[in-house]
C-alpha cells in the first residue's frame, strides 16, 4: 500500500518527471502529466515518443522505474493516448 495520498504525490511525481524529461527530449519526444489516482500516474507521451515502438519500454523502464526508485516501489505509469478523452475524476 502506498503511504501517500494522491495529492501528496503530485509534486514529487512532477519533480521526477522533470528530471527524466531531458531523456525524452533528446529523441524528439516529450510527455504531458495528466494526474495521479490511486498510485497510478497518468501521462501522455508526445512528439516522437507517441507511437514509437520503444514507448512501452520508455514508460516502464525509464519513467516508471525513476518514479519507483525516487518515490515508492508500488507506483505505476499509465499512458493515455493523445486525443483520447480523459477525466481523472471519472476513474
Amino acid at each position: 500500500m502506498i503511504p501517500f495520498t494522491d495529492d501528496e504525490l503530485v509534486k514529487p511525481v512532477q519533480n521526477v518527471l522533470k528530471s527524466v524529461l531531458p531523456m525524452l527530449e533528446r529523441d524528439g519526444g516529450g510527455m504531458d502529466f495528466r494526474g495521479v489516482k490511486n498510485g497510478k500516474i497518468y501521462l501522455t507521451l508526445t512528439g516522437a515518443c507517441h507511437g514509437c515502438a520503444a514507448s512501452g519500454t520508455t514508460l516502464k523502464y525509464g519513467i516508471e522505474r525513476a518514479l519507483k526508485l525516487e518515490i515508492h516501489p508500488e507506483l505505476e505509469v499509465v499512458n493515455i493516448p493523445p486525443n483520447q478523452e480523459f477525466d481523472i475524476d471519472k476513474l
